[in-house]
């Protein structure tokens, strides 16, 4: 059976950190990994935003408790565990990501941690270097056919790693600078893709 991978947030889930900067005030988070390249970058950002508005965790966990999937998520991934084993790969933390996994259905997540000390996000640890790309390749290396979607700077590895990758509803200023990665922008069309690859 073919492995499907999917990023989480911009894919199935709204941006969790525009959700932040909405409930918060804080105009500094709204930006994502669709305008900030450099990972680490973005979250030292994130966090001296957080420490100088002095934001606690219990605010984000509550911002984060109300966020729902995106119009059509739930039933795409039903249909897509019928044909594909599954696996979410995301550069969230599961102390964000976890409340929305329910509403998913539980997906298989792969993602990183936050360190948070007495209700204050201090620090982060990632799960290793590149490693939307490190999965595809340590799936493909057991012999599984991979095919993946995303819609970031963070997912360019993982779509040119898969052995068929998708951006889904990627800005131009993203997808026009990879057009050798197919571009679709709903969940029929990405649900179309993946047949014409998998048959």
């Amino acid at each position: 059976m073919n492995v499907l991978c999917l990023d989480l947030e911009g894919v199935l889930i709204p941006e969790i950190w525009e959700v932040i900067a909405e409930v918060t005030a804080i105009e500094e988070l709204l930006l994502t990994t669709r305008d900030v390249v450099d990972y680490d970058e973005l979250m030292v950002h994130r966090l001296s935003a957080l420490t100088q508005n002095n934001v606690n965790f219990s605010t984000i966990r509550e911002a984060i408790e109300k966020i729902e999937p995106l119009d059509g998520a739930v039933s795409f991934l039903d249909e897509m565990r019928v044909r594909y084993q599954l696996a979410i790969l995301s550069d969230t933390f599961y102390e964000l990501a976890l409340p929305l996994m329910e509403k998913l259905g539980s997906p298989f997540l792969l993602c990183h941690r936050m360190t948070i000390v007495e209700d204050r996000i201090v620090g982060y640890r990632l799960r290793q270097n590149d490693p939307k790309t490190e999965a595809v390749r340590s799936l493909q290396s057991l012999n599984l056919r991979v095919m993946a979607a995303g819609d970031s700077f963070n997912d360019i590895g993982m779509l040119k790693q898969a052995d068929k990758g998708f951006f889904f509803n990627a800005p131009a200023s993203i997808s026009d600078r990879f057009p050798a990665i197919e571009t679709v922008s709903t969940y029929a069309e990405l649900k179309d893709g993946l047949s014409k690859f998998s048959d």
